[in-house]
């Protein structure tokens, strides 16, 4: 091999290693999901007109490179650098090595050593340097290769704690409340075991341990003897994740909050993601359901003729369980009678009507006195990021909704911005909503014309849904002010340098930085 040679083979091996970093942080990001890797490597290539000129450059210099090994010194920088934009070390996230990590790099640097090795051994020095640049270029499908590869092997390792989770839910005997949902899961959870609190011993899975790993280590971790209640927040990415939960966890209670297109790029459509999300009902002695929700109410009448069903509202006063508005508190009503009027403090955050509703169904279901709900009710705790509200040192109020944003959430952030910002600017800082598939263009449009009905600003972070937000202004038809940065950081900077005494701004999601 030629000193010229041996530079390229370097470079390009050092190329590999940097994008492996970087395309093993998203992986982590994407919770370790087969396919996901790809998929935001075709996102950051094809962004911008410079990262598809870069991508041009490190497939033609690869190709190059088979009879001119020194052009892929071109491919090695491209990869090396790039995509332009995504970071090697994280600006909201670092890569952590965690064990599970550790393992998908193991792997990874294994097929693409063997690749290397393999083109040495049976081709020439120039095959080696062409393999080393290739796999460089190929490090996103190489990294879905390895979490393919690996996940039997995760699926035997979570089975040992899931083990051990079934075997300390049958000492401690907790009564289960699964909760599921498109969104307001969360929310709902917090609800119902702040409800249950006063009353009995209660244990909430913590904020992002909605999975079988996370509710495992839930129960592992926090489930102490003399337990009465486990609430468990039941996330899902497809079918058959929820059935799966359920035979070992056996919600006794089971609520659906809402059927929408959260994760609908993963489910495809809305019946999908109904199907799937009404795997926790078949075995639940009570089911909760939000009849605001059309897709709900016709579940509540299929599941009528075998199960107990509770219809809750936030609209319907007819609902066996209706939490509406009422002046400057929220009214409670149960069977179509009212039950009490509970007046929130100034300033308090409203409760979601519909995920209230839920909670308190829950709470009456477990046998705790409308009174006693009625007098919790009052101090409902608000869900981190999810519609909090600040007063900023220079006088605006900020409105921090960065939580997993979706349609109907959107809407009732947009309402309140209103309510805050009536008397100065208000201004809508987003990203748009992800992960809503075929729905996404469609539904970023809607939010952005939304937003130019009543907003006077609206600052656009990043490219993921630039064309589909400005587009909805457009569709809008109404002067509205608007501002395209490429992160929140750049954003929050703006609004401290332009807002004041009166204004009010709605931070709406927040993207981390593995998305363009």
């Amino acid at each position: 091999m030629t000193p010229l040679n041996a530079a390229t083979l370097g470079a390009a091996a050092i190329s590999v290693i940097l994008a492996d970093l970087r395309w093993l942080r998203v992986a982590q990001r994407e919770h370790y999901l087969p396919g996901a890797v790809a998929r935001f490597g075709w996102r950051w290539w094809t962004s911008t007109p410079l990262n598809i000129a870069l991508a041009v450059v490190a497939v033609v210099s690869t190709g190059i490179a088979t009879v001119a090994p020194a052009a892929a010194l071109a491919s090695a920088a491209v990869v090396a650098m790039g995509p332009a934009g995504l970071r090697l070390r994280g600006r909201t996230s670092r890569l952590a090595w965690t064990r599970r990590m550790s393992q998908v790099g193991l792997v990874i640097v294994g097929l693409e050593g063997l690749g290397i090795s393999l083109a040495a051994a049976f081709g020439s020095p120039v095959d080696a340097v062409v393999a080393a640049a290739s796999g460089a270029i190929a490090v996103p499908l190489l990294v879905d290769v390895a979490l393919a590869v690996l996940r039997p092997v995760e699926d035997l390792l979570a089975q040992r704690y899931v083990g051990r989770a079934s075997a300390v839910l049958a000492r401690a005997r907790p009564l289960v409340v699964g909760i599921t949902g498109s969104y307001g899961k969360t929310t709902t959870k917090n609800y119902v075991a702040h409800l249950v609190a006063g009353h009995r011993s209660v244990v909430a899975s913590p904020r992002s341990f909605n999975n079988r790993a996370g509710l495992a280590r839930t129960v592992n971790e926090h489930l102490l003897p003399g337990t009465e209640v486990l609430v468990a927040e039941m996330g899902a990415y497809g079918p058959g994740e929820i059935a799966a939960l359920c035979r070992w966890l056996k919600p006794e209670v089971a609520v659906i909050t809402s059927i929408g297109p959260a994760h609908l790029e993963r489910f495809g459509t809305l019946d999908r993601t109904l199907a799937a999300k009404a795997e926790i009902t078949p075995t639940a002695r009570v089911v909760v359901l939000n009849i605001d929700d059309e897709r709900l109410d016709g579940l509540a009448r299929r599941l009528d003729a075998n199960q107990k069903v509770m219809r809750v509202s936030g609209t319907d006063e007819n609902a066996d369980v209706s939490v509406l508005e009422s002046g400057d508190g929220l009214e409670l009503r149960l069977g179509g009678k009212t039950a009490g009027v509970v007046v929130l403090a100034p300033g308090s955050p409203s409760p979601i009507r519909t995920n209230a509703a839920c909670a308190v169904a829950v709470a009456i279901e477990l046998g705790i006195e409308p009174e006693v709900v009625l007098r919790r009710l009052a101090s409902l705790p608000s869900v981190p990021n999810r519609l909090q509200r600040y007063q900023a040192k220079a006088g605006y109020v900020v409105l921090d909704d960065t939580f997993n944003a979706n349609p109907a959430g959107a809407r009732i952030a947009l309402d309140a911005l209103v309510w805050e910002g009536r008397e100065g600017r208000r201004v809508l800082v987003t990203p748009g909503m992800v992960e809503l598939g075929k729905k996404q263009v469609m539904e970023n449009a809607a939010l952005a014309e939304r937003a130019a009905a009543i907003s006077t600003d609206l600052v656009i972070v990043g490219r993921t849904n630039r064309a589909a937000l400005v587009e909805g202004c457009r569709q809008a038809g109404r002067p509205l002010s608007v501002k395209l940065v490429s992160t929140r950081e750049e954003a929050v900077a703006w609004t401290r340098e332009q807002l004041g005494p009166g204004d009010a701004v709605l931070f709406e999601n927040d993207l981390p930085d593995h998305f363009p």
